[in-house]
């Protein structure tokens, strides 16, 4: 069973205006993408189910493990990415043939959410740009 979308999409708003800094996740201090993700997971599920090694900031550019994807098929519910609405979780591929490295939660079918470098959480539209980026989708459980 998934968490209601409403939960999902108030706890990440509530993370807007957060500042931007990797590898953190402390609401109103600071967090990246990946950070924000596991602000929402604590506030709607608990604690973290595992401890999240330190990464680089290029760890994406080699390699072809899709780590964000295997790691979130452990705790989350993966549905098809043309099926992800409100309230999912969406990893994004930054560049064609990389693997996907960028995390965003949609608040409607063409919004989402997430930390960018410079800008902090914030809130925007799910351009054409954004859209074909889109390579998983999952579900936050319920708790």
């Amino acid at each position: 069973m998934s968490a209601d979308p409403d939960r999902v999409i108030a706890a990440a708003r509530s993370w807007l205006g957060t500042p931007y800094h990797d590898q953190a996740s402390l609401k109103n201090v600071g967090c990246d993408c990946l950070g924000l993700a596991r602000g929402v997971w604590r506030e709607l599920v608990g604690d973290e189910p595992f401890p999240i090694p330190p990464y680089s900031r290029d760890w994406g550019e080699t390699g072809t493990r899709e780590v964000l994807a295997d790691g979130a098929r452990q705790m989350m519910i993966e549905l098809p990415v043309a099926d992800a609405g409100p309230g999912a979780l969406v990893l994004f591929r930054m560049r064609p043939g990389a693997i996907a490295k960028h995390v965003g939660i949609l608040t409607a079918p063409d919004r989402f959410i997430h930390a960018y470098e410079r800008l902090g959480v914030i809130e925007e539209p799910l351009t054409s740009a954004w859209r074909r980026r889109v390579a998983f989708a999952f579900l936050f459980p319920a708790s």
